[in-house]
């Protein structure tokens, strides 16, 4: 379960950025996911509030945005949502395939005390 190393890690920004912009408590966070990280949502949520525990984002409430892979078409030009890795682009069947979005994860806003 990667998830609990991400969740991890989203302690860790949390932490740095209350010491940079002076805040004690984390009371909402807004994470995007993209839908082809590979990150399952609930399994981020059970380890999110696990990690929590005793850190400065305590009890705080995890909102999860899934983001839509986008992928772009090499042979058509085309771009168009990207429902999972490897899959040919819709427009052509063309193979030749760059995602675009959704592979990734970040903080997109947080609500602090």
């Amino acid at each position: 379960m990667h998830e609990m190393s991400l969740a991890e890690g989203v302690i860790q920004v949390l932490e740095e950025s209350a010491v940079a912009q002076g805040f004690s408590r984390v009371k909402k966070v807004w994470l995007e996911i993209g839908r082809l990280s590979h990150v399952e949502a609930e399994a981020m949520r059970f380890c999110f509030e696990a990690v929590c525990k005793g850190s400065i984002a305590q009890d705080a409430e995890l909102e999860i945005i899934e983001i839509p892979g986008t992928g772009w078409c090499h042979e058509c030009g085309k771009q168009f949502e990207y429902q999972a890795r490897y899959d040919p682009c819709p427009h052509c069947n063309g193979y030749q395939v760059q995602m675009v979005a959704g592979d990734e994860m970040r903080v997109k806003e947080l609500e602090v005390e």
